[in-house]
């Protein structure tokens, strides 16, 4: 008889158990139902991490399968992720430009260089110099290449030293091989002259006749 009324009592307990969580599933769910969870599209890790990653750099560029450039950087990172994709060389670059024969065209060097593999574009900033085959030598604090126009072009202030002047301007387009150019909103043309550059001699004055023959004895 104890067991029968153990199992009845059980049973009853259970019963109300089961009611009970029931009426809050029934409380619960118009409340979550009612509401569409949003989200965003997913962004991982990879889409904002450098795909390569490689430090003290010596390399050469080709284009088109002819060694175009010759690159020195202290690291080059890559970023395929991103949109649009580019190279970085956020820790100064060195370049040099060749032309079919691998002469010399350009050497460029700049605090920090951002390369646009598909739009093959350069963004060259701070402290960049630019010497060209002529001897001519360009400094400016931004500078965008493009090499699918081939044309070099910046809106900054630009300093071109050439071997008999210097000019200064706001602005500036040219060709790759930086040597047909112009120069907009022209602030300054400086001659150099080796004689005015040249240190000051003491100057001398020539004594009068007189006091020469006084002079010697």
């Amino acid at each position: 008889m104890l067991r029968k009324r153990k199992n009845r009592l059980l049973h009853k307990s259970m019963s109300i158990t089961i009611v009970l969580g029931t009426i809050v599933m029934l409380l619960l769910f118009p409340s979550c139902g009612g509401k569409k969870k949003i989200t965003g599209e997913a962004i991982t890790e990879r889409d904002s991490m450098a795909v390569m990653q490689t430090s003290g750099v010596t390399t050469l560029i080709s284009d088109s399968g002819v060694t175009r450039y010759r690159v020195n950087t202290e690291e080059w990172l890559v970023f395929d992720r991103k949109k649009p994709s580019y190279w970085a060389f956020e820790k100064g670059v060195y370049l040099e430009q060749f032309d079919s024969i691998f002469h010399i065209e350009a050497s460029i060097k700049a605090d920090t260089a951002y390369y646009y593999d598909k739009e093959r574009l350069w963004k060259l900033i701070g402290n960049v110099d630019i010497q060209n085959r002529k001897g001519e030598r360009f400094n400016t604090e931004l500078l965008y290449w493009n090499e699918a126009t081939q044309k070099v072009y910046s809106d900054k202030f630009i300093r071109i030293q050439q071997p008999d002047r210097i000019i200064t301007g706001h602005g500036f387009d040219s060709n790759q091989q930086m040597t047909v150019y112009t120069i907009h909103n022209i602030e300054g043309i400086f001659y150099v002259d080796d004689e005015a550059t040249a240190p000051p001699q003491p100057e001398t004055k020539a004594l009068p006749d007189s006091v020469k023959k006084d002079s010697v004895k």
